[in-house]
């Protein structure tokens, strides 16, 4: 049981240092491959309690699907976010004191609703959950393929429109 404490520890400080550094730095690309190594993390934690479904949804879904899509955004629209140097640097104290206090607020509604929950000895298998999720909320999921497709094909679009314009 140590071992997966260790192991908790390291993934969440890998995964708060790289966190920080999608809010930080100033490379947008760099952003997207700091939310890779953050999402990669939660897949780890999703392995690490033995929700392997979840766990390897998450790697498909958010590490193939949606950082491909920002990435195609952010290539196709060129823009050079980095290169700006109007930052309002004025505002970051009551950003970083409005994120605090967001902190707080969450921490406290955790820890009042799930104090004295406890998690159930016997979660479902992958195959329970791919069962149920493949026939009975078969229709959401294609919509979400179909929404992901169709913001794949706008940003193509939109980007063609100003390429050639």
């Amino acid at each position: 049981m140590i071992a997966e404490h260790v192991a908790f520890g390291i993934i969440a400080a890998v995964m708060v240092a790289s966190a920080l550094r999608v809010v930080t730095t100033r490379d947008i690309v760099h952003a997207a491959l700091y939310l890779v190594i953050v999402l990669a993390g939660v897949a780890a934690l999703f392995l690490l309690v033995g929700a392997e479904f979840t766990g390897i949804t998450q790697v498909l879904i958010y590490i193939g699907a949606v950082i491909v899509l920002f990435l195609f955004g952010i290539m196709l629209t060129r823009s050079d976010f980095d290169q700006d140097e109007e930052t309002d640097h004025k505002r970051k104290f009551p950003a970083i004191l409005t994120a605090l206090l967001l902190l707080a607020v969450m921490i406290g509604a955790l820890v009042d609703r799930f104090d004295d929950l406890k998690l159930d000895a016997n979660p479902q298998t992958t195959a329970q959950v791919s069962d149920e999720l493949f026939s009975q909320y078969i229709v959401p999921f294609e919509a979400v393929s179909v929404l992901l497709l169709a913001a794949l094909i706008g940003a193509i679009v939109i980007a063609r429109r100003e390429e050639g314009g």
